[in-house]
C-alpha cells in the first residue's frame, strides 16, 4: 500500500510539473482531469499502517503472496457483492480473511491458505460505501465481500477507472461525423492490433487515399 501511494504521489507531482508548463486549453483539460483523479485516489487509499502492526502482520504471512485478478460481482438494491473463489478457504481460522475498508475502496487479505497468501485491492470505487456496514463472509470455496452502498442506486461498473474506460470506448463509436467514427475505430485497431493489422490498415488506407486522387470516390456535393 505504501508503495502504491508513493508511486501516485510521484504521478501526481509530475503531472503539477506538466501543468505550470501546458499553455494550450485542451492539454490543460486534460492535465487537470488527470489531477483531481490522482488526488482522488490518493485520498481514497487505505490509510498506512503503524510501522509495528505492519511488520507484525508481515513476519506472520507464510509462503508468498498472490494478486487476485478474477472475481464476479452483482449488486442488490443497499449492497454490492464481490464474489472471490479460494479453494478450500472455509477451513481457515475467520482471522485470517482480513478485509480493510474505507468509503472508497475496500483491501482483501487472505493468509496461509494452502501455504499462499492472496490480496486483492480495489481503489476508487465507483460511488461512496458506508464502513460499518460492510463486511466479509466465508463460504464453501469463496470469499463474499458485501460493502453496503450509501445511497440505495445502481451501480453501472465498481470502480471510476472503469467508468471512464467505457466512456471513452463509448465516446471513439458515438460521434455526428460518420466518417470520424470510422477513423477513430481504425486507430484504435491500429493501436492494438499486432503487424499482420497494422499491415493491412496501412494498405488499406493508401489504396483509398489513391482512390480520392483519382476521383473514383464521389465527392459529396
Amino acid at each position: 500500500m505504501a508503495v502504491a501511494r508513493e508511486e501516485l504521489q510521484k504521478d501526481l507531482e509530475e503531472v503539477k510539473e506538466l501543468l505550470t508548463n501546458a499553455t494550450r486549453k485542451r492539454v490543460r483539460d486534460v492535465l487537470l482531469a488527470e489531477k483531481q483523479k490522482l488526488e482522488l485516489e490518493i485520498k481514497n487509499q487505505p490509510p498506512p499502517k503503524p510501522k509495528d502492526v505492519a511488520e507484525e502482520e508481515k513476519s506472520s504471512l507464510g509462503g508468498y503472496t498472490v494478486k487476485i485478478n478474477n472475481y464476479g460481482w452483482d449488486q442488490s438494491d443497499k449492497f454490492v457483492k464481490i464474489y472471490i473463489s479460494l479453494s478450500g478457504v472455509q477451513k481457515l481460522p475467520a482471522e485470517n480473511v482480513q478485509v480493510n475498508f474505507t468509503e472508497r475502496s475496500f483491501d482483501l487479505l487472505v493468509k496461509n491458505l494452502n501455504g499462499k497468501n492472496y490480496t486483492m485491492t480495489f481503489n476508487n470505487l465507483l460511488k461512496p460505501i458506508s464502513v460499518e456496514g460492510s463486511s466479509r463472509k466465508i463460504k464453501t470455496d469463496m470469499v463474499l465481500v458485501m460493502c453496503k452502498k450509501k445511497r440505495e442506486e445502481k451501480w453501472d461498473c465498481l470502480t471510476q477507472v472503469e467508468k471512464e474506460s467505457k466512456e471513452k470506448e463509448k465516446a471513439a463509436y458515438d460521434t455526428t461525423d460518420p466518417s470520424e467514427g470510422l477513423m477513430n475505430i481504425l486507430k484504435k485497431m491500429y493501436a492494438e492490433g499486432d503487424d499482420e493489422m497494422k499491415r493491412t490498415i496501412n494498405k488499406a488506407w493508401v489504396e483509398s487515399r489513391e482512390k480520392q486522387y483519382k476521383g473514383d470516390i464521389p465527392m459529396d456535393i
